[in-house]
C-alpha cells in the first residue's frame, strides 16, 4: 500500500486529512504464532466520522482462556466469521491511503503486517500516528500513565474502551482529537507536522518548530541565526512556510538536524516575486558568506576573459562577470573550465603571446623556449614587431565581442588534427570550439540588461510581474493580480521608472545576471518602459547559432559511438530501436 505522498503544491492541513483508527482483539501477542480475532476501525475527517468497520476473525484455533477473560471473546463468537483471507483485503480497502492511527500502532500495525504477507498481499507501509507517542509528546506531565483508559479518562471520552476492537477505536478516535487540539495550539496543523511529531526526532524538533510558526505562505529569503548573531545558513523559498516548516521533521539529513540544533531563531523577509528573492539570496550569500552554505565559499563562481593593460596586452581570466565601467572588452561571465578553454581556443588562432611576464615597450626581453617550438611569434625580443603584435590585439578585442570570424579557423584546425590522427588533440580543439561558441551564447543572452535601464512586465497565469533593471542590477519588483486594470499597471510602472537605486548599482554578479536573463527569458515579457539599449547584439549571431547546433549533433553522436563501444544500450533520437554492441561468436 503505497504512503500518502506530500503534495508539490503545499502542506496538507489536518482538516483535509483523512485517519482511519484501528483497533485488533488477537489470540494473543506475537504477529507470527498468534491471530487477529476481531477488528474495529473509525474512519473520520475534519473531526467527523465518515465510516466504521467492525467484524469477528475466525483465527483457525481456539481462543485461549486468559484472552478470553480480558476480551470477552470466545471460540462461540468466532465460530462462524469470515478468515483472515476474506477480512484482510477488505480492512485494507477501508485505509486506503488514510493515515492509520493506533493506540500502540507498533502492536496492531504488526499484527497487519503479518497476515498481509501471509496471504501475499505486499508490504503495508501507511502513514503512522501513534497516540501513545503523540501523548507522551504532549500531555505526558499531566496523567498518571499513557494508557488508553487513562487517556480517555482524563479527556471525557464518551465511551471507555473495554478491550473489544469497535469501541476501543472509538475511544481512540476521541482521544486523538483531543491531542490534535493541544498539538494545534503549538503550530502543528498540517499532516506533515503531525507525522514528525510520531517520529523518532519529533519531540526534540517539536520544541523548536516554534521558531516558524508564523511564516507566512509567500516567497522569500530566510535565515538560520545563532545565539551569538551568526548567519549560518541562507535560503529562499517560493513558499516560507512550507519550506521553513521542512526543516522540522521531514528532512531526515544529518546536516539539517545540525542546522536546527545550532539557531537560536529563523529570521525571514518577504518578497512581492521569486525573482526578488532568488536575487537578494545572491546578494545575502554574497555579502554574509554563511558557514553552512556550501555556495558562499564561492559565490560568484564566474569568470570573464579579457585582455590586460600593458604595452603588449594578452589574453586573461578575471574573477566576476564583466564591468561595464572596465575599459577592455570581456567576454563573460563563463564558468572557469569554460574561460580557461576560450583563451586556449583564442590563443591558437591569434598572434598573441601566451606567456605571464609583463613586457617593456622597449622589446628587450629575451625570448623563452615558446618561440623555439613555434608557439609565439616572440614580441619581447623584437622578433615580432609593436605594429603586428597590435594587429592581434585588436583582432582579439574583436574576438570578445564577436568570436564568430574566428569559428571556421579553429573548426579547420580541428579537421587538420583529425586528418593528421591525432583524435585527442583534435577533440580538445572541437571542445574549445565548444567553450568559445557557448561563452559567447551565453554573454549575449546576459549583454542585453547591461545597458538599459528599463521596466519588464510578465503576464503569467499567475498575476502580473513587474521588475526595474538598472543595468543587469534588479532595482524593486512588483507582482499584480491577473485581472489588475490597466490605469493600476500603469501607475505601478511610473512608479518604478522613477524609482532611484540605493546609490549607484554595482555590477551584478554572474549568478543575478543569469536570474534576471532567466526570467526575462520565461516568456510573457514585455518592456513597458525603456532608457537606453534593451536588445541583443546581432552580428554573427546566425553563425554561432550554426556551429552551436552542430556541435550539439556531434556531442550526440560522440556520446552514442561510445555508449556502443562500452556496451551500453543507445537509443537514437529518430526512433526507438536500441543499438546493441554484437555479439561474439564465442557468446553465442
Amino acid at each position: 500500500m503505497p504512503a500518502h505522498q506530500t503534495s508539490l503544491e503545499g502542506l496538507t492541513p489536518l482538516l483535509d486529512t483523512t485517519f482511519v483508527v484501528l483497533d485488533l482483539e488477537t489470540t494473543g501477542l506475537s504477529p507470527d504464532r498468534d491471530r487477529i480475532t476481531e477488528v474495529g476501525a473509525v474512519r473520520a475527517r475534519g473531526g467527523e466520522v465518515e465510516a466504521e468497520l467492525r467484524t469477528f476473525v475466525h483465527p483457525g484455533r481456539a481462543i485461549p482462556p486468559a484472552v478470553t477473560a480480558i476480551t470477552g471473546i470466545t471460540d462461540a463468537d468466532v465460530a462462524g466469521a469470515p478468515t483472515e483471507a476474506d477480512v484482510l483485503p477488505l480492512v485494507l480497502r477501508f485505509l486506503g491511503d488514510a493515515v492509520f492511527v493506533a493506540h500502540n500502532a507498533r502492536f496492531d500495525l504488526g499484527f497487519l503486517r503479518a497476515a498481509a504477507a501471509r496471504l501475499g498481499l505486499g508490504p503495508v507501509r501507511p502513514a503512522v500516528v501513534d497516540t501513545a507517542v503523540l501523548a507522551r509528546r504532549l500531555v505526558r506531565d499531566e496523567v498518571r500513565d499513557l494508557r488508553l483508559a487513562t487517556l480517555a479518562r482524563h479527556f471525557r471520552a464518551p465511551v471507555p474502551p473495554d478491550h473489544r476492537a469497535l469501541t476501543d477505536a472509538r475511544a481512540t478516535l476521541h482521544v486523538l482529537h483531543a491531542l490534535l487540539e493541544r498539538a494545534g495550539s503549538t503550530g502543528v496543523t498540517a499532516r506533515e507536522d503531525l507525522l514528525h511529531l510520531c517520529g523518532p526526532e519529533g519531540d526534540r524538533s517539536h520544541r523548536r518548530i516554534g521558531l516558524v510558526r508564523d511564516a507566512p505562505a509567500a516567497p522569500g529569503v530566510y535565515r538560520f541565526v545563532a545565539a551569538d548573531g551568526e548567519v549560518l545558513y541562507v535560503g529562499r523559498a517560493v513558499d516560507l512556510r512550507r519550506r521553513l516548516r521542512s526543516y522540522f521533521g521531514q528532512d531526515a539529513r544529518r546536516s539539517t538536524a545540525d542546522l536546527v540544533a545550532a539557531t537560536e531563531r529563523v529570521t525571514w523577509t518577504v518578497t512581492p516575486t521569486e525573482l526578488e528573492a532568488a536575487v537578494l539570496e545572491v546578494r545575502e550569500l554574497r555579502a554574509l558568506r554563511p558557514r553552512r552554505n556550501r555556495r558562499s565559499t564561492r559565490p560568484d563562481p564566474a569568470r570573464t576573459v579579457t585582455l590586460t593593460r600593458e604595452p603588449f596586452p594578452r589574453l586573461t581570466v578575471r574573477r566576476g562577470a564583466p564591468d561595464a565601467c572596465d575599459p577592455e572588452p570581456g567576454l563573460g561571465p563563463v564558468p572557469p573550465a569554460t574561460a580557461d578553454r576560450v583563451v586556449a581556443a583564442l590563443e591558437a588562432v591569434l598572434p598573441l603571446r601566451p606567456c605571464r611576464p609583463r613586457l617593456r615597450r622597449t622589446q628587450d626581453h629575451a625570448a623563452c623556449v615558446l618561440r623555439d617550438v613555434g608557439r609565439c611569434a616572440a614580441p619581447c625580443d623584437g622578433s615580432q614587431s609593436a605594429a603586428a603584435y597590435a594587429e592581434g590585439v585588436d583582432r582579439a578585442r574583436a574576438a570578445l565581442d564577436d568570436p564568430s570570424p574566428l569559428l571556421p579557423e579553429l573548426g579547420a584546425r580541428m579537421r587538420r588534427l583529425a586528418g593528421d590522427g591525432e583524435f585527442e588533440r583534435a577533440a580538445e580543439v572541437r571542445e574549445q570550439l565548444r567553450a568559445v561558441v557557448s561563452a559567447a551564447t551565453a554573454a549575449r543572452r546576459l549583454s542585453t540588461l547591461r545597458d538599459a535601464r528599463a521596466v519588464l512586465r510578465r503576464d503569467h497565469p499567475g498575476g502580473i510581474e513587474l521588475a526595474r533593471v538598472d543595468g543587469g542590477v534588479l532595482v524593486a519588483t512588483r507582482r499584480l493580480p491577473v485581472d489588475a486594470p490597466p490605469e493600476v499597471v500603469a501607475a505601478e510602472v511610473a512608479v518604478l521608472r522613477d524609482l532611484a537605486a540605493s546609490g549607484a548599482p554595482e555590477p551584478p554578479d554572474g549568478a543575478e545576471l543569469a536570474l534576471v536573463a532567466s526570467w526575462l527569458e520565461g516568456g510573457g515579457v514585455t518592456a513597458a518602459h525603456v532608457e537606453g539599449t534593451l536588445a541583443e547584439p546581432a552580428a554573427g549571431g546566425s553563425a554561432l547559432a550554426r556551429a552551436d547546433a552542430h556541435l550539439r549533433r556531434v556531442a550526440r553522436s560522440v556520446r552514442a559511438d561510445t555508449d556502443v563501444l562500452a556496451g551500453r544500450k543507445v537509443r537514437r533520437r529518430e526512433g526507438t530501436a536500441a543499438l546493441r554492441p554484437a555479439r561474439s561468436p564465442a557468446a553465442t
